[in-house]
């Protein structure tokens, strides 16, 4: 043992010119060698995390966007046929929901007295006024997967319909030396986010005060859940909890992205009554909450022209939906009201067709480029509704030529340039000026960018961008010190910018997969700097490595790229076979990234992408033919169809479901042989396509295997679902094969 230490000692005492021990020489190289390959490792991470993102957000905002686009037709659809135009009877009565109807009319059409809660019923009962005791239990029942019974679900919404009619558009909120005041972003129908929320931070109380800032719907499956909880939760501390609208709190956005779904599906006997309800509340909630007159916070953001004094005097529930200005009821010439009833006829009374408002106008001329109108924001078709009397004139003279183009036309031909008059029952009118409603679009659906100056958002289709300068000088024009915003998913939860002058805050963990975002929320106290908490809702997150965490995340957000290539296959094929000029049926992988990012228009690293993307001939070509039988598709019998109208369908799923969803007007979750084919007819008057009435009976055919004469829309939308058989789902990176387990 001695001698062990001294020989230890003799060769520690030997070092190099630089008087360092020659045994510290190869620590040190291999503690540099461990360094550099800890930072490319992070960097690999980080790298693919980004792209992953990048994918997500790209497809979410082209949904937005689609939706809008689709919603602003349909509205042209509506603005501009006659009565008896089948088309325009499918779809009015989304629109009739943003005109105004007597609070009475509201009251007996949601009476809840005549519902029986039955013996059976072991899901929470209510009393009201409630109390603290029963919003707890209310939560307990919802952590514990039960339903609230439809009878209470209206008497809530009806009493926190009654109470956020007496809030101001801008809630003001006092901090004290003995609270802290909760901010939460977007939810998105993630109960577990909010249960987790009230765990670690504590339910609202008069000591815990909370805002939550928008979004509370949508996306996840328990979004009436939150709304009955946070509704509660306000009836019983309607001072200490604050509610801002978000652009989900939107009923033609509900159509799209569940929550319309989400309410039939749980309530089946009363879930129209209940969803017609939430349209009238939703534009009742606050626009936006200021804490101590030096913090605001706001759903989306701000633009250039906004002016908060101007927001305090709107009548913020005229917009039932914000994506259109509301059309005011007048008085005709005979006494009668022009305005579209609000409810069924079946519902409340039957109105005469002298009580409808019915323009019976259109336009002669076709619509441009089809670019020309996807591109458009929501502020460019305000013009549709300023018409003078002489613009409608011209409009409804070139009504027929119109009608024999198929009504295939592009918005850009909608401006008021050239003339029309409207008849002399046509009423149509702005409820308000184009400036009122811009101001709210802009607080529901703007973003900050990094570069100075204000601009539409055209990847939303809604709001606009706003820079540094933008933000400068609202505060010092409002006294402000601090925007915190939502409406943008963030990795950390949150991000600040503009000189951290702006927050975003995201609520909503695992948002887009699994490990794919932490979420967050604030605590602000009477010195009005943010604390942020983070954390991730889901149980399996902690399971996960990094590597596992940005793997699952990567290979989810790759298989629904695959899907936006197989469904992009007819324009990618022709521009595959211009860089095949000899017919080969096979191109370069960088003429397949250039073809590819062409016609997408996502702004992704396409060679950085190629290794899980495409798979290569010995001599690194790609055989285009073979990458797309990579991908099958489930369905039920579609040899018959059309491939155009295959194409179609995968290609604008979740549009047709969405004009699916307009078309029942009964909720059914069925629509007719004839209703079908109107909405196919539609969709392809909105993509500006010929879809023969042959090719739609074949897929009729195809789906209506029980022969009832009807069509489930869940049946069908299922049957057309993906099936991705790459090796994605066997987990390789983009980067290594290896770094992924």
């Amino acid at each position: 043992m001695g001698c062990g230490v001294t020989k230890s000692s003799e060769f520690c005492s030997k070092k190099d010119e630089k008087d360092v021990p020659l045994i510290a020489v190869p620590a040190m190289r291999a503690a540099v060698l461990i360094q550099r390959w800890y930072r490319q490792y992070v960097a690999r991470m980080e790298m693919r995390r980004r792209y992953t993102w990048n994918i997500f957000q790209s497809m979410e905002y082209a949904g937005e966007q689609d939706q809008i686009k689709l919603y602003n037709f349909l509205g042209y659809l509506v603005d501009n046929f006659t009565p008896s135009s089948t088309e325009r009877n499918l779809i009015s009565h989304i629109f009739r929901e943003n005109e105004v109807c007597r609070d009475v009319e509201w009251e007996r059409y949601f009476s809840y007295e005549n519902i029986d809660v039955p013996d059976i019923y072991s899901g929470p009962r209510l009393t009201f006024p409630l109390s603290v005791s029963q919003v707890a239990d209310l939560v307990e029942a919802f952590k514990n997967k039960q339903q609230l019974h439809s009878r209470y679900v209206l008497q809530l919404l009806l009493d926190t319909w009654k109470l956020l009619r007496i809030l101001p558009n801008i809630n003001r909120v006092s901090t004290c030396q003995s609270k802290e005041i909760t901010i939460c972003g977007d939810l998105h129908g993630q109960l577990e986010d909010l249960l987790l929320i009230f765990y670690k931070n504590g339910m609202p109380s008069l000591d815990t005060p909370y805002v939550f800032n928008g979004d509370f719907v949508d996306r996840g499956k328990d979004s009436i859940e939150i709304l009955l909880i946070l509704f509660a939760f306000l009836l019983v501390y309607p001072g200490d909890v604050h509610l801002n609208r978000g652009n989900h709190e939107d009923h033609i956005i509900n159509l799209r992205y569940g929550f319309t779904k989400e309410v039939l599906g749980k309530y089946k006997l009363h879930g129209k009554r209940i969803l017609k309800l939430l349209q009238k509340i939703f534009s009742w909630l606050p626009l936006a909450t200021v804490i101590d007159q030096r913090v605001l916070i706001v759903h989306g953001g701000i633009s250039d022209t906004t002016d908060l004094a101007l927001i305090t005097r709107i009548d913020r529930h005229k917009y039932v939906s914000a994506l259109r200005p509301p059309k005011k009821k007048t008085t005709l010439s005979g006494g009668q009201s022009s305005m579209d009833s609000e409810f069924d006829n079946d519902s409340i009374s039957n109105m005469s067709m002298q009580n409808k408002r019915r323009a019976s106008v259109t336009f002669s001329k076709t619509f441009g480029p089809r670019d020309s109108f996807q591109r458009r924001s929501l502020q460019d078709f305000s013009g549709i509704v300023n018409r003078t009397v002489e613009e409608e004139q011209e409009v409804r003279r070139r009504q027929g030529a119109f009608l024999q183009t198929g009504y295939s036309c592009s918005h850009r031909d909608l401006k008021p340039s050239f003339p029309s008059e409207s008849d002399s029952d046509s009423t149509d009118a702005p409820d308000v000026s184009n400036e009122e409603w811009k101001q709210i679009l802009d607080l529901l659906w703007s973003d900050p960018m990094s570069q100075d100056g204000c601009f539409p958002n055209e990847l939303r289709g809604g709001g606009c961008y706003w820079g540094p300068n933008v933000t400068e000088e609202f505060l010092n024009r409002h006294n402000l010190q601090l925007i915190i915003r939502s409406h943008e998913c963030k990795q950390e939860g949150y991000e600040f910018c503009h000189n951290r002058k702006v927050l975003t805050l995201f609520s909503a963990s695992n948002y887009y997969e699994v490990g794919s975002n932490r979420g967050a929320y604030i605590r602000l106290g009477p010195d009005l700097v943010p604390y942020l908490i983070q954390y991730q809702a889901s149980d399996m997150t902690r399971e996960l490595t990094l590597k596992q965490s940005v793997g699952r995340t990567e290979r989810s957000a790759l298989k629904a790229l695959r899907e936006q290539l197989f469904v992009h296959k007819t324009d990618l094929l022709r521009a595959f076979k211009e860089y095949d000029e000899d017919n080969t049926g096979l191109i370069s992988l960088n003429n397949w990234a250039k073809a590819v990012g062409t016609v997408l228009h996502l702004d992704l690293p396409w060679r950085m992408l190629r290794s899980q993307l495409v798979t290569l001939t010995p001599n690194n070509m790609l055989d285009y033919h073979s990458w797309f039988k990579e991908l099958s598709i489930k369905d039920p019998n579609v040899e018959r169809v059309e491939q155009t109208v295959l194409e179609t369908l995968y290609k604008h799923r979740s549009t047709l479901e969405t004009i699916f969803r307009i078309v029942d007007t009964d909720n059914s979750g069925l629509i007719s042989f004839e209703d079908f084919r109107q909405t196919w007819r539609l969709l392809s008057a909105y993509l500006k396509m010929e879809i023969s009435d042959e090719a739609i009976s074949d897929l009729l055919i195809s789906i209506d295997t029980n022969n009832d004469g009807s069509i489930d829309i869940e049946e069908f939308m299922e049957a057309f679902r993906f099936v991705d058989r790459n090796r994605l789902e066997r987990g390789r990176s983009i980067f290594n094969p290896k770094d992924m387990s």
